[in-house]
């Protein structure tokens, strides 16, 4: 791809109530590549666990909270795998209670100057993530449950495969980023998940949405083990906290160097979006990046690739923040797409 280099978009929740503003938001501060927001503030079904949960065997919503309830589980694993075998993608649809945002950018898609768009972005829970932040009637994270372990990765790629064929009406390449923040706990005490099922999961799961003129990001805002993600061919962009954990990034430079040099897109979450006042000026955030750039040619890679197969973005999602403080940050991150444009 040529012409991205300094490209904006977004992680994916916004703290508005209402969604015609926070459409505003993003398609004054990141025309190029605009996102459906997620509104967790609004309603719990959009936080990012419940709002992927609509059609999933024995997940349940009750009250504010999701449940997991293993009432008849056969009969309805049974009516699941049928759905999945005949690629039901309707059956699994998100519907405007549990994505509002997704509907009313759909609505603001069909009435806007396609021209300036470069490309829609979409975004799914991660499997490990999803499994992870449930637990079953024990109490144990279904993350170690097979059978639900298997559903729950079959049940998101189809989520997410209705996104893409919904989406693909506009005829512009589509961004689809894999949300995966459990993955910054990887190699920690906090988790007992090895690497080999890491790698092989998401790259099944990859595979398994991959399509044409689709571009697949794995967002982590965490500190992770970012080889994870550099070898599995059917992922286009890493999303990373450039702003915390640059350090750490720039010791996966052997593994960064053939994810850039197959295409690979680096995404710079440079914008730090912790609440209180921004002291930050765009100048500040691309000396950051040069700073991170530099390490990495230090180690062998092309600064040419790191500087033209690069889009910038928050650090992280903005559900929990002020509105006011969204504002600053996308003004931010705008001024700072600009910047790198003309200056770097």
């Amino acid at each position: 791809m040529s012409g991205i280099r300094g490209l904006a978009t977004g992680v994916g929740s916004l703290p508005h109530l209402d969604a015609d503003k926070a459409l505003d938001l993003i398609f004054k501060f990141v025309p190029n590549i605009p996102f459906w927001p997620q509104f967790p503030k609004r309603d719990f079904r959009e936080g990012m666990l419940a709002q992927f949960s609509e059609n999933i065997p024995c997940l349940e919503i009750k009250g504010n909270g999701l449940v997991f309830n293993p009432e008849n589980k056969e009969k309805k694993l049974e009516v699941f795998y049928e759905k999945i075998i005949n690629d039901d993608l309707d059956y699994f649809k998100l519907s405007a209670s549990f994505a509002l945002g997704l509907h009313k950018f759909y609505e603001r898609l069909s009435n806007v100057d396609l021209g300036r768009i470069d490309f829609i972005k979409i975004q799914v829970t991660g499997p490990f993530t999803f499994l992870a932040g449930i637990n079953d009637e024990k109490g144990v994270m279904l993350l170690h449950d097979p059978v639900f372990k298997q559903a729950i990765f079959k049940a998101l790629s189809m989520k997410l495969r209705w996104q893409i064929d919904l989406f693909k009406k506009f005829a512009r390449p589509i961004i689809a980023f894999i949300d995966e923040p459990y993955l910054g706990t990887f190699g920690s005490a906090y988790t007992s998940l090895n690497r080999e099922d890491v790698v092989q999961g998401l790259a099944e799961f990859s595979e398994s949405v991959k399509s044409k003129d689709l571009f697949l990001g794995l967002h982590c805002c965490g500190n992770t083990d970012w080889s994870l993600f550099t070898d599995i061919p059917a992922i286009d962009i890493i999303n990373f906290d450039a702003y915390n954990f640059q350090e750490r990034f720039v010791l996966y430079a052997q593994n960064l160097k053939g994810f850039l040099k197959r295409g690979g897109i680096i995404c710079w979450g440079i914008v730090p979006t912790q609440s209180g006042r921004i002291e930050d000026s765009p100048v500040s955030l691309v000396n950051k990046i040069k700073s991170c750039i530099e390490a990495l040619v230090n180690k062998g890679l092309e600064g040419s690739l790191l500087r033209s197969q690069m889009f910038i973005s928050p650090s992280c999602g903005l559900g929990t923040l002020k509105i006011s403080e969204s504002e600053e940050i996308y003004h931010l991150l705008r001024a700072t797409s600009l910047y790198i444009k003309d200056n770097f």
